[in-house]
């Protein structure tokens, strides 16, 4: 139980909370995880942002008074709120940059920035944070070589969840290095509340995982596109178009979920020879098809997570 992990006296800490981390915060808090329990950490005001108590507020962030808040968020020493986060964050204890975690005590810290961002927070947060405090970082392309770099020696684990963690139906990829290898079975609670959780053998991994799992939700959003696209061509009207794709997909996905039997198995269900069906899947099925496209489009990304890591992760500082 996350109650166990984590307390007001040994909080959560959170440092970035845009799409991903808002993702996660999003799941840990329908599972139940109180929000004195949770530290969230952005990046300090800019010089001259316009703020309430020290912290900038943007977009629909809203404030009253001399109150230090946004959307009922607590902030403290300058956080920087953009877009909606006011209102994503309320009641949630923000601090303004990763120096202002030390005396916060956390049982644990998920790092959830962009990947470049690391070279330029990883010291004040190495220095903010005991040694032996786990970092769980969801930044694509860094390995753990690179989060050693930047944070030090300590447990590490390098996990990839996607956006469906937001509604508990996410799947979180993850590796560890030999420190943080005790701390996976409470990783895997930590992140379970999202959804599946897959450790995987080798880090060499990673960057195929992240393509296929971390990236997916996008290729089928796009996948609910094209068929309500195909749907308009053939006459349909859009609105119609667009209800019939999301529904199809959705129901296909629960449909898979809810049955035993593999993919394969559930498409050669619905598929009579000769049928409706057959003629699309004989279009999807040929050479060039949807499986080319596909292992391209994979590829793709892979190549992407790799080459990120060489472009992000910092380089441990000479002993010289």
């Amino acid at each position: 139980m996350l109650e166990d992990l984590i307390t007001p006296e040994r909080p959560l800490a959170l440092v970035g909370c845009g799409r991903m981390g808002g993702a996660m915060l999003a799941g840990w808090r329908q599972a139940g995880l109180t929000d004195r329990a949770v530290r969230v950490v952005t990046r300090p005001a800019p010089p001259g942002a316009a703020s309430v108590g020290g912290a900038a507020l943007a977009g629909d962030a809203s404030s009253a008074g001399g109150a230090s808040s946004a959307g009922g968020a607590s902030l403290a020493g300058g956080a920087s709120l953009a877009g909606g986060a006011g209102d994503a964050l309320a009641g949630v204890p923000v601090l303004a940059g990763a120096a202002a975690l030390a005396g916060q005590r956390p049982s644990l810290v998920v790092l959830a920035v962009k990947p470049q961002q690391l070279a330029d927070l990883g010291p004040d947060l190495a220095a903010a944070l005991d040694a032996r405090v786990p970092v769980i970082s969801v930044l694509a392309g860094v390995p753990l070589a690179g989060l050693a770099a930047a944070l030090g020696d300590r447990p590490l684990i390098r996990a990839m969840p996607n956006t469906p963690a937001a509604v508990g139906r996410g799947v979180t990829s993850m590796v560890a290095n030999a420190a943080g290898a005790p701390w996976l079975d409470r990783a895997r609670t930590l992140l379970g509340v999202l959804g599946s959780v897959v450790v995987l053998d080798a880090e060499e991994q990673m960057d195929a995982a992240t393509a296929l799992a971390g990236s997916g939700p996008a290729y089928v959003f796009h996948l609910v596109e094209a068929l309500a696209a195909a749907g308009v061509a053939e006459g349909l009207p859009e609105p119609t178009a667009r209800a019939l794709a999301r529904a199809t997909v959705a129901g296909a996905g629960a449909l898979l979920d809810a049955d035993d039997r593999d993919a394969a198995a559930l498409r050669q269900a619905v598929t009579s020879p000769g049928g409706t069906t057959q003629a699309g899947l004989d279009v999807l099925m040929r050479p060039a098809g949807l499986t080319t496209l596909m292992a391209e489009t994979v590829h793709a990304a892979t190549a992407r997570s790799r080459a990120l890591g060489h472009e992000t992760a910092p380089e441990r500082p000479s002993a010289d």
